[in-house]
């Protein structure tokens, strides 16, 4: 039985562009341009590594102590993020997803999520993966299929690329305006504008040895409603990311806390529907009713 660490894999292709889409998680492992990655990807024999190309449902980022309350009802999830005491990243990071459709440009996968303790909620998710001249388009979709009203945000975990090497030389352009701020256990404390501080990349600038691990909002948008993320490699590429307007956050991460033979190889450049601790501040979590559905879309391209 020929077995992966992250089970079935969906290859899809166009021209000189491959992109792997995984079955567990349903996340993007691979996806590359000729021999250029613009993620940076994880062996097909390895598990999962700080979420590399996971979908963060139904929320993203932290959650404090894994409580929160909604419709009147108080709900405690399990803490996974156990030294600073937080459920991290949503619930689907570990099951299996099924392709409903495949084509060679093409593939959706899907999995549904039923009651549970601490998410007592049903949720039906499908996340088309599309190539394109454009890029890698990705579309995520989410359903309330139960009786009653759910809480719900999203997010992915792409690291973009800088080619070989480390991200320290590479230039990177975020037009944002402003960050969250954060405690020791990374949860929102506030926010700050971002004009004249080291987190300032509304103009392309070396990223260095800056560490980052903040999420950021007020995105300047172009004529079609996106923001960008780029990194500019020190190979003349520059790796892209831009979020639609259901994307009004997004994270920056620079790997500093992963493995040694990862740290820094990537930029975590992560949509997100809603900022940290949504679940207990309310902020952008959305109320699905019965049969409500949502849809946001975010892509990925290379250039240079």
């Amino acid at each position: 039985m020929n077995s992966t660490p992250s089970g079935e894999q969906h290859s899809i292709s166009f021209e000189n562009q491959q992109a792997v889409v995984v079955e567990v998680g349903g996340g993007l492992r691979l996806y590359q341009v000729g021999e250029r990655p613009v993620i940076q990807a994880y062996d097909r024999g390895s598990v999962c590594d700080g979420a590399h190309g996971a979908p963060l449902i139904p929320w993203p980022n932290r959650l404090a102590d894994g409580r929160y309350s909604f419709g009147g009802e108080d709900h405690q999830l399990p803490i996974d993020e156990v030294e600073k005491s937080n459920a991290i990243h949503g619930l689907l990071r570990w099951r299996n997803w099924e392709a409903e459709q495949s084509s060679e440009h093409q593939v959706v996968v899907s999995t549904r999520l039923h009651p549970m303790q601490g998410y007592p909620f049903s949720l039906e998710v499908s996340i088309t993966y599309r190539l394109s001249r454009a890029g890698l388009e990705v579309e995520t979709t989410a359903r309330n299929f139960g009786d009653h009203p759910l809480p719900y945000g999203s997010g992915q975990h792409p690291y973009l690329s800088p080619g070989e090497g480390t991200i320290d030389s590479c230039h990177l352009e975020l037009r944002a305006g402003r960050r969250f701020l954060t405690d020791a256990r990374q949860l929102p404390v506030g926010s700050e504008l971002v004009a004249g501080t080291e987190f300032d990349f509304f103009e392309p600038r070396p990223l260095g040895s800056l560490a980052i691990d903040s999420a950021f909002t007020d995105l300047a948008r172009d004529g079609e409603g996106r923001a960008w993320v780029h990194l500019g490699g020190n190979d003349g590429a520059t790796a892209s990311l831009w979020v639609d307007e259901h994307y009004p956050i997004v994270e920056l991460y620079t790997g500093d806390t992963l493995a040694s033979d990862r740290r820094r190889r990537g930029l975590g450049a992560e949509p997100m529907t809603c900022p940290p601790n949504a679940f207990q501040s309310g902020q952008h979590l959305l109320a699905l009713a019965p049969g409500e559905a949502v849809t946001s879309r975010f892509g990925l391209s290379l250039s240079g």
